[in-house]
């Protein structure tokens, strides 16, 4: 980009101050859930002089998890592993943790961190405009309580949201004329009573899974609408659903070898699974063996079993981890409805597998996830005024971030979990901590050098994109399920002309070219995501791209608690300049004292 003409007044400063003088930074974060509370506590660990705001829309944090209150609601991540890498829980009362616990997890951690500081609940930003002229973000906040709208201007924008958080409602006819219970997974109803109604479930995803284990012990009748099969594993992690013992609990306490050595088998467990989602390979096909004889033992019934069980490789839709589910769904007071619904009545549902039939309804429970485009919810402008939301638009086709980061022409715009995001292959609350360590890097640059702005180059992401089809074309991912990682693609049904010979590779290459995840591991993003590769970055500067150089002297040389001979040593301790070798020291086990020995 270059250099903006020279401002007097910053050039002053910097050439007053010794090298590296660091500015006051602004910075507004739009959501406090996991991703906005970590990017709070990085901020607030390694940064002095700079000022946070993060703006929640609803009445708590947590973000996802103040929100889904679902019967049933849960965590199918083992819970000593659905924490901060470096803030574990050691009494966390069984493997799985229930909703209100996660949610707790998060309060406790805000709290102990005195994160609360910089949240403003209640507000909803509902635009960002960038000035290319100042270098600033414009963002209008309205205050949900007192319905006044806020305009602030800062320096940095964090996109905090996450994508899964606005209910997506099915498009069925007569939905909104039922005159039962109406209720959404993501919106539930606290007032909805379940017991001994007949209810109606439509969606078996995890939440859909999770609510029907829930609600059918205590429904009279459960009508379970079902589209398309799911691979049902079982628990994600190494054991099943149990409560931990007393002793168990005070040996996490007392003994961090102990819980740390379960965390790392659950994390290695995980961080080896990719192979498990290259179509053709060994690995997908063992575990696609197992987990159909596994379904087929609890099913029993080969009509289920070609209902149930999907025709694609396990992964292509989201594993859920139904542990109890199909025993559930098996029940003799559930009933399977297999297909679309052609039609929801003021008292029921009528499938369009059985038309004749009609399902009475007290309550339609409507577990059918989140609008999952990566559209935003408010406008977004840059300095050409082109909006964000028309950019991402659906009918345009897959969104493209860099990293899952940061937006070619969104200057100073970055955002947790953009497309390209490894949400099927990497440990979920690791890879928000992978962008928010980037992002303290892209920020430590603008603070300590006179940058005006900074944005991915375009051609960058272009060819990110294009390395991207290439890789996820040999997936699973990119075989013909309908799932919300595919980006505004509609799969072609089964044994149509594009499943067939020689059209099976322009179908997976549609696939591949909708698909917004990331091409590789959970492991692969991080090591991707650990250097910041300044080649791929639009920077424009203010005023003498070197005015950061200051005064001449070094920022040791004026604090008078420094030692100005840290360089001279005994022996060579600093880290080592090959990427190879930080790897090693950072990752082989027991090996860490022979690579941290100088040579």
């Amino acid at each position: 980009m270059g250099s903006l003409p020279t401002d007097n007044n910053i050039d002053n400063e910097r050439f007053n101050n010794p090298i590296h003088h660091r500015r006051h930074i602004r910075i507004v974060c739009i959501g406090a859930g996991a991703s906005g509370l970590l990017f709070a506590y990085k901020l607030r660990r390694s940064f002095d002089d700079f000022s946070l705001t993060i703006y929640e829309k609803n009445k708590g944090i947590a973000g996802t998890w103040f929100e889904n209150r679902y019967p049933g609601c849960a965590c199918d991540y083992p819970a000593h592993n659905y924490t901060y890498t470096f803030e574990p829980k050691p009494d966390w009362p069984s493997v799985y943790a229930s909703g209100p616990e996660v949610r707790q997890y998060f309060e406790d951690f805000a709290a102990k961190y005195h994160l609360a500081n910089y949240c403003k609940t209640s507000h909803k930003v509902t635009r960002a405009q960038w000035d290319q002229r100042t270098g600033h973000w414009w963002v209008d906040a309205c205050n949900l309580e007192t319905k006044q709208t806020i305009k602030q201007e800062c320096d940095i924008l964090i996109n905090a949201t996450g994508v899964l958080n606005k209910p997506q409602w099915p498009a069925i006819p007569g939905l909104h004329d039922f005159q039962g219970k109406l209720v959404h997974s993501a919106d539930w109803d606290e007032s909805v009573d379940l017991k001994n109604k007949r209810i109606g479930l439509i969606g078996n995803g995890s939440s859909g899974q999770q609510i029907l284990e829930a609600a059918q012990p205590i429904a009279s009748h459960l009508t379970s609408f079902i589209r398309q099969g799911a691979w049902t594993f079982g628990p994600f992690g190494p054991s099943a659903q149990r409560d931990y013992s007393p002793s168990e609990i005070e040996t996490f306490k007392t003994d961090p070898t102990a819980l740390l050595s379960l965390r790392k088998a659950s994390e290695t467990r995980i961080n080896s699974s990719f192979p498990v989602f290259l179509s053709g390979n060994q690995a997908q096909a063992k575990l696609r063996s197992h987990l159909t004889t596994n379904m087929k033992s609890k099913l029993k019934d080969p009509a289920l079993e070609s209902i149930l069980i999907p025709s694609t490789g396990v992964g292509c839709r989201r594993p859920t981890p139904g542990i109890n589910y199909l025993s559930a769904l098996t029940a003799p007071n559930v009933t399977i409805a297999y297909g679309p619904i052609a039609k929801i009545t003021h008292h029921g549902a009528i499938s369009s597998s059985d038309p004749d039939l009609h399902h009475d309804l007290d309550v339609l429970v409507c577990a059918t996830g989140f609008n999952s485009t990566y559209t935003p919810g408010f406008p977004i402008l840059n300095a050409d005024n082109h909006n964000l939301q028309d950019r991402w638009a659906p009918e345009r086709g897959r969104p493209a971030a860099y990293f899952a980061t940061a937006i070619p022409d969104y200057s100073n715009y970055l955002t947790f979990f953009g497309p390209g995001n490894p949400w099927a292959s990497g440990s979920f609350l690791a890879m928000i901590e992978a962008q928010a360590e980037y992002m303290m890097k892209l920020i430590d640059r603008y603070q300590s050098e006179n940058w005006l702005s900074f944005a991915p180059k375009v051609e960058a992401v272009d060819e990110l994109m294009e390395y991207s089809t290439k890789i996820l074309k040999k997936t699973v991912w990119a075989e013909n399920c309908s799932s919300w990682y595919k980006q505004g693609l509609k799969c072609p049904a089964a044994g149509s002309e594009l499943n067939n010979g020689d059209d099976e590779d322009a179908t997976r290459q549609a696939a591949a070219e909708s698909l917004t995840l990331w091409p590789g591991s959970g492991p692969h993003f991080i090591e991707a995501l650990a250097e910041l590769r300044a080649e791929d970055w639009d920077i424009a500067y203010k005023g003498n791209r070197f005015a950061w150089l200051g005064d001449g002297f070094s920022r040791t040389e004026v604090d008078p608690e420094s030692d100005r001979a840290w360089y001279i040593r005994e022996r060579d301790e600093g880290p080592f300049l090959s990427r190879e070798k930080r790897r090693k020291v950072r990752t082989m086990k027991g090996e860490r004292g022979k690579w941290g020995m100088a040579i």
